[in-house]
C-alpha cells in the first residue's frame, strides 16, 4: 500500500517510517528537513515541505491509499496551529484525492483523567501543570484537530498516547476506546499501532488509547529525559 506519513523526520515519524518499509509498504515521506532524514529505501519517497503548506501537502497526499500523522510540536507558551492547519491541509488533499483513511496522533492528555496508577502527586500536581501550563497551546490545537476530523466524512482514527518513551522492540501493548492501564506508551508500540490501524476497522471515527503495559520507566526518569532534551 502506497501511504503517506507526516512528521516523518520526528522521533516517532521515523520508526512509522522504518515500520512502514519493513512491512512492504511505499512510502512517501513529509519532513521539513529533508536533508537530515536519515532512513533510505527503493520504496521511500522524501519530500521537503511543510504541513501548513496545502500545496505541498496535496502533492503528497495524491496517489497515496492512506496518511498516517505523526506530526507532533514542544511544548511553548506561544499559539500552535500545526495541528489544526495541517489537519486542514490534509482533509482537504484527501477529498480531492479520494483518499479515505487517516490515521493521526494526538495525546492522552488532550482528554485530562484521573490515572489510577498515577498517585497523588501525579494527578493534582503533574498532569494538571503539563496540561493547563506548560502544554496548554499544544493541547489546544490538538483538540481542534480531533474536532475538524468528527466533522468531516473520512475514515479518521486518533491514537492517544501517553507518556513516550524508547524500547527497542515492539511489545504487546494495550489498546482501548477508554484511557488504558498506565501511564507510558514506547514509541515502537505507538508506531506499530499506527500501521495496524490500516488493515483493522475496530477504531474508525474512534479515538484509542495507546499504552505499553510492560517495560515502563518510571516518572522522575521520564520527566529528567525530558527537560534534558534540545527542541
Amino acid at each position: 500500500m502506497r501511504v503517506t506519513i507526516l512528521g516523518a523526520n520526528g522521533p516517532t515519524g521515523r520508526l512509522l517510517t522504518e515500520q512502514a518499509l519493513a512491512d512492504g509498504h511505499d512510502v512517501v515521506a513529509l519532513t521539513r528537513r529533508p536533508a537530515d532524514f536519515p532512513l533510505s529505501h527503493p520504496q521511500l519517497t522524501i519530500v521537503g515541505g511543510d504541513v501548513t503548506d496545502s500545496d505541498t501537502v496535496a502533492s503528497v497526499v495524491d496517489s497515496s491509499k492512506a496518511v498516517l500523522s505523526a506530526l507532533g510540536t514542544p511544548f511553548t507558551r506561544k499559539p500552535v496551529n500545526v495541528y489544526s492547519v495541517g489537519g486542514w491541509n490534509v482533509l482537504r488533499a484527501m477529498k480531492r484525492s479520494g483518499v479515505t483513511r487517516l490515521v493521526a496522533l494526538t495525546s492522552g492528555a488532550v482528554d485530562e483523567h484521573r490515572e489510577p496508577t498515577g498517585g497523588l502527586i501525579f494527578n493534582k500536581v503533574l498532569q494538571p501543570y503539563v496540561t493547563r501550563v506548560l502544554g496548554k497551546t499544544v493541547y489546544d490545537d490538538m483538540r481542534r484537530l480531533e474536532a475538524l476530523l468528527a466533522a468531516s466524512d473520512v475514515e479518521w482514527t486518533v491514537l492517544r498516547p501517553s507518556g513516550l518513551y524508547e524500547l527497542p522492540e515492539v511489545t504487546k501493548y494495550s489498546i482501548t476506546e477508554e484511557p488504558g492501564p498506565g501511564r507510558f506508551t514506547s514509541r515502537r508500540d505507538l508506531a506499530a499501532a499506527m500501521l495496524d490501524q490500516l488493515t483493522n476497522e475496530r477504531f474508525v471515527r474512534k479515538v484509542a488509547h495507546v499504552v505499553t503495559t510492560e517495560q515502563n520507566p518510571s516518572m522522575l526518569a521520564l520527566m529528567l529525559r525530558e527537560a534534558r532534551k534540545k527542541k
